[in-house]
């Protein structure tokens, strides 16, 4: 049984939208639904006009024959609340509930997420609407699921109008308290912008000039919390009318505009909406990273993945198809990173709007596609591997992650604008995702025991109670490695006394004497044979037990450290004063070994490992990314072999896959411990 939903088995299907089709289609796509294995649907995500189109008017009928024929086939219903895009009836009696850019423009209906997060009428109607669906549905035997909204912050994260001015300043009312603790986090001495009361503020429109950046790192804050609000508000409703059901929305990977370390709290389990770019030789190891973090937000429980695309997606430049097997594969890697779902966007290829040309689980052309065949036989395929619901993926390193220092990263009038946290993650990740070491991501306020390596690629904004709990881990014996332009400002966007690293200062031993941005296209060569792009810092250390692990050869920077190696307490501290780009790879490496990580596998370039463990066994996923067969021996825990639950065949001594070849081995030894958080 699926710990997820009570739906056996991996969870498999998609978003079905019955509302573009006639009535006599239905009984089709349900047949056609059990044909391809398909045990869950996603309806009613944008159903609001269809379902109430008018103020006091309400058609469930259609609503009650879908569900039952869904019921009746045996397939299991993820209900929307539908309140992801308001019909016009409501706009048109209420148009101050669309949103207001920071120039002022009021966007117009005909798209979606056309609200004002912040507007009594939308959030007025968005509850009724819940409740009314809560009040019909929560008893029918097809709900499993109940899928809220949809897309939170996709196109519509801010908006600038009167009454999110007023709801804005209500929000740093709660958060800051007086005025003068206003002025004093916001550091209004400067420009003469000190506030006498808080009526005075309004949100950071456009301006003559920089805005204030702690206004604008409160203002992400809110917005964030602006929509939560409008979540909880539904999450709240479904849990006092449908108290047996999960709820949950679907997140967007690594979004910037939502703090997904808040928004977990209150989800009954975690969703994601992922669309790698089949165009990109590299997508899969953005596509792990981003399944990583998915299974991190709840503590390592397992999430499901919500929405991909079968094939090609309509909302690129130049929107690529998925090549035969692609779509197999990267499915079987999200299940890899601990996803206890399948689904997609969508069941059946829409024929107009604006995702007419997006793929679907049944395209165009029907059951003579392409794509129809892949449908059936991945279906047939997930219902081999329903044992592996439940088991967790342990991990011994963890990565650092917060929304908090990601938006102070990225504010204006930094001293280089290419310092984005996406991109300087991005080739730590990929070094442990090319040696086969799985990785956790925690907030900046985890306990850290348990783990062997902790890896902060960028702690820009810095708390000195976080920087207290990295300190006492590696004190008490562990491995840390920490990124350049770290440690540079408190919670409130301010400088930290003495410069970088601020608190983190005798955990690494260094002290940042000047930035030194690299210009673009610019490089400057390490010893060691790396390359600094982006950033240097001409650093000094501490003391004489910090040992330069590596300096730069070349420019102003000549013969100063470039990589640090520092002893503190039990454990060790390592800090990149520069972006190496894939050269971070041969630091972390070290850092590694000192820790004594091992990588699940010894894996062939383009070739995934990663393992599931459980009570019901041990799984051990292996993916070849790679356009040419592969040949990965069966070493040291692993070396007893197992039986591949995809063909059903016992394998000894090494697994040989052809190119996008998958396998997933029931280890015949004993479950392997929890390791990791």
């Amino acid at each position: 049984m699926n710990r997820l939903t009570r739906v056996p088995g991996v969870l498999y299907g998609g978003d079905y939208n019955p509302e573009q089709w006639p009535e006599d289609v239905w009984a089709e796509d349900a047949a056609l639904m059990r044909e391809a294995g398909v045990t869950m649907v996603t309806v009613g995500v944008f159903s609001w006009a269809r379902l109430q189109p008018g103020p006091d008017t309400w058609d469930f009928d259609w609503f009650d024959r879908l569900l039952d024929l869904l019921h009746a086939h045996g397939i299991a219903v993820d209900l929307a609340t539908a309140t992801a895009s308001p019909p016009a009836w409501l706009v048109r009696a209420h148009p101050e509930i669309l949103p207001v850019t920071a120039d002022g423009v009021r966007l117009e209906f005909g798209s979606r997420q056309h609200y004002c997060p912040s507007s009594p009428e939308y959030r007025a109607a968005a509850l009724r609407l819940t409740r009314t669906l809560a009040e019909r549905y929560a008893h029918h035997p097809a709900l499993a699921l109940w899928h809220i909204h949809n897309e939170y912050g996709d196109h519509i994260t801010e908006c600038f109008c009167a009454r999110s001015a007023a709801h804005f300043r209500a929000w740093l009312t709660d958060r800051h308290g007086t005025i003068d603790a206003l002025n004093h986090a916001w550091g209004t001495a400067f420009w003469s912008q000190r506030y006498s009361t808080y009526e005075e503020i309004e949100p950071p429109r456009t301006a003559p000039g920089p805005v204030n950046p702690t206004q604008l790192l409160d203002w992400r804050r809110f917005c964030s919390d602006a929509l939560l609000d409008c979540h909880r508000a539904e999450r709240e409703a479904l849990r006092e009318l449908s108290p047996d059901t999960p709820a949950t929305t679907n997140f967007m990977s690594m979004c910037r505009a939502l703090d997904y370390w808040k928004w977990a709290e209150h989800e009954d389990l975690v969703s994601d909406d992922a669309y790698p770019d089949p165009a990109d030789p590299r997508a899969h190891v953005n596509a792990a990273l981003n399944y990583d973090l998915m299974r991190s937000l709840k503590g390592g429980r397992p999430w499901l993945l919500l929405e991909q695309a079968p094939s090609a997606v309509s909302w690129r430049p130049v929107n690529v198809p998925k090549k035969p097997g692609l779509q197999r594969l990267w499915s079987l890697q999200a299940l890899a990173r601990g996803a206890d779902g399948i689904m997609y966007f969508q069941w059946r290829a829409s024929r107009a709007g604006a995702e007419k040309y997006h793929s679907a689980l049944l395209p165009h052309r029907g059951t003579a596609s392409r794509g129809w065949r892949e449908t059936v036989r991945f279906g047939a395929e997930l219902a081999r591997l329903g044992e592996v619901t439940g088991a967790t993926t342990p991990a011994d390193v963890a990565i650092v992650h917060d929304w908090d220092s990601w938006w102070a990263l990225e504010g204006d009038d930094h001293p280089s604008a290419r310092m984005r946290w996406r991109e300087l993650l991005r080739p730590w990740y990929a070094a442990l995702h090319a040696r086969a070491v799985t990785t956790d991501f925690v907030p900046p306020h985890a306990d850290l025991t348990g783990y062997r390596a902790v890896l902060a690629p960028n702690l820009h904004l810095l708390r000195p109670e976080n920087a207290a709990r990295v300190a006492a881990y590696v004190r008490g014996g562990g491995h840390l490695v920490c990124g350049p332009f770290s440690g540079v400002v408190d919670g409130h966007d301010h400088i930290h006394d003495g410069g970088a690293p601020g608190p983190l200062r005798d955990v690494l031993g260094v002290s940042v004497d000047e930035f030194w941005p690299i210009p673009d296209g610019a490089a400057v060569p390490l010893a060691s044979g790396a390359e600094a792009t982006l950033w240097s810092e001409w650093i000094e250390p501490g003391g004489p037990d910090t040992e330069a692990v590596d300096v730069y050869a070349a420019g102003e920077l000549t013969g100063r450290p470039a990589v640090t190696r520092h002893p503190y307490g039990t454990g060790t501290a390592w800090y990149a004063s520069a972006h190496l780009g894939d050269g971070i790879a041969a630091v972390l490496d070290e850092a590694l070994r000192a820790a004594g990580v091992r990588p699940v596998l010894d894996v062939p370039e383009g070739v995934e490992a990663t393992v599931r463990s459980g009570a019901r066994g041990t799984y051990l996923f292996v993916l070849n990314h790679s356009d040419h067969d592969t040949n990965t021996p069966l070493t040291g825990r692993f070396a007893s072999g197992g039986t591949d639950l995809l063909t059903g065949t016992a394998v000894r001594d090494r697994i040989a896959l052809g190119p996008l070849g998958a396998a997933v081995l029931r280890i015949a030894t004993e479950p392997l411990g929890e390791t990791g958080k």
